[in-house]
């Protein structure tokens, strides 16, 4: 399909070719591990093993390329077995890494406690501030990994500024953009190199399935990673491929009527008197408001507060919502809300990337926005 059809177009044809056989205009769920061979080596469409490749995985995969204006896109059987991925492929010992001061907790584990005894060293910088990113910089800095807006703070990072640092520095910039999601934000287009994503999160959307992806415009490495997928084995099974692709044909809608409903929650938590702070890149006040209007569409789903009464009274707030599901991860249909101190981020607790023990996540879903305002109301008491 050609890239020049808009975002909503592509989202639900790019990759989703009508089954050659029956006409089915939603590709069928191959859920098979082995194929059938027409003579040694003949290989019909180049099927051999589904580890290897897979037509739901395929047509998934053409669907991510096409979104994120990227050459190539590698579905995982998660977010982070994605990232492994590509750190494997990037990385050999004695590398090192500049990751943000925000960031996935999951992302922070996989840097300290699994690539660091691979050999593989990370600096922390506050990635919204470009000065700190090259002083960051080594001599042995292979890569420059950027979340924006970053989890749980929404912190906003300029893709274009740090894309330029990277290049100077003959490192590859890295953009997990699983909070933008690519109909709000396509880092590729910025200068990124690559993009991650965990699709579990708006790109499946009803939390029903877990996913990862890659995206390259780099055809080199885009067949390293290729290389290191299969070599890895930690693909997309079929049913979950089809489930994000399923998903991702209405990323569209959901993402607007997600980022229309956080507006009105941010607006609700500014006005609040037992919140101390909102930390959401559309309000006017935000640091990176500008950054994030100039390189995003909107400014997505995800809010996050702190509230008067420190860690208790956060807690308390996550147990008090009754519509507001209080539950981790984000990204579905229902609004979900956590204590990212006590769950998301308990394993970054004592290193630079350690949350406020007083902030509150919002995953701010497509509910009616009265009913989630009622919620979060109540919950503040």
């Amino acid at each position: 399909m050609s890239d020049q059809h808009s975002f909503e177009t592509l989202a639900i044809h790019a990759g989703n070719t009508a089954d050659p056989l029956t006409g089915a205009v939603v590709p069928p769920i191959y859920q098979v591990s082995t194929y059938k061979q027409d003579g040694v080596g003949g290989l019909r469409g180049g099927y051999e093993y589904s580890r290897s490749a897979n037509p739901t995985r395929t047509a998934l995969e053409e669907n991510l390329a096409a979104l994120e204006g990227g050459r190539r896109g590698l579905a995982f059987a998660s977010g982070l077995a994605a990232e492994d991925c590509l750190l494997r492929t990037l990385l050999t010992p004695g590398d090192h890494v500049v990751i943000p001061n925000d960031a996935y907790g999951g992302t922070f584990r996989l840097f300290a406690k699994v690539a660091s005894r691979w050999g593989v060293e990370f600096s922390v910088a506050d990635t919204s501030d470009v000065d700190a990113v090259r002083a960051a910089l080594t001599p042995r800095t292979k890569a420059i990994w950027v979340e924006t807006p970053s989890n749980p703070l929404l912190g906003i990072t300029d893709i274009a500024a740090v894309a330029g640092v990277a290049r100077q520095a003959g490192a590859r910039l890295v953009v997990d953009n699983t909070f933008a999601s690519p109909y709000l934000q396509q880092p590729l287009a910025l200068g990124a190199d690559v993009v991650v994503h965990s699709t579990t999160k708006y790109m499946g959307g009803h939390s029903d399935v877990v996913g990862g992806a890659l995206v390259t415009g780099d055809p080199e490495l885009a067949e390293e990673l290729a290389y290191h997928q299969n070599a890895m084995g930690a693909v997309a099974g079929p049913f979950d491929a089809w489930l994000v692709l399923r998903g991702i044909k209405t990323l569209a809608v959901r993402m607007d009527r997600h980022d229309e409903n956080a507006t009105k929650v941010a607006d609700l938590l500014t006005r609040h008197p037992k919140v101390t702070q909102v930390l959401y890149p559309g309000l006017p006040e935000h640091p990176g408001h500008e950054i994030a209007a100039k390189q995003m569409k909107a400014f997505g789903g995800m809010v996050s507060f702190r509230v008067t009464g420190g860690e208790e009274a956060a807690v308390e707030v996550c147990n008090r919502a009754k519509l507001f599901t209080l539950g981790e991860s984000l990204g579905g249909v229902e609004s979900l809300l956590e204590h990212p101190g006590r769950m998301t981020h308990a394993s970054a607790a004592g290193s630079p990337l350690e949350v406020p023990a007083d902030l509150v996540r919002l995953s701010v879903g497509i509910e009616n926005a009265d009913d989630l305002l009622a919620d979060l109301t109540q919950a503040l008491g």
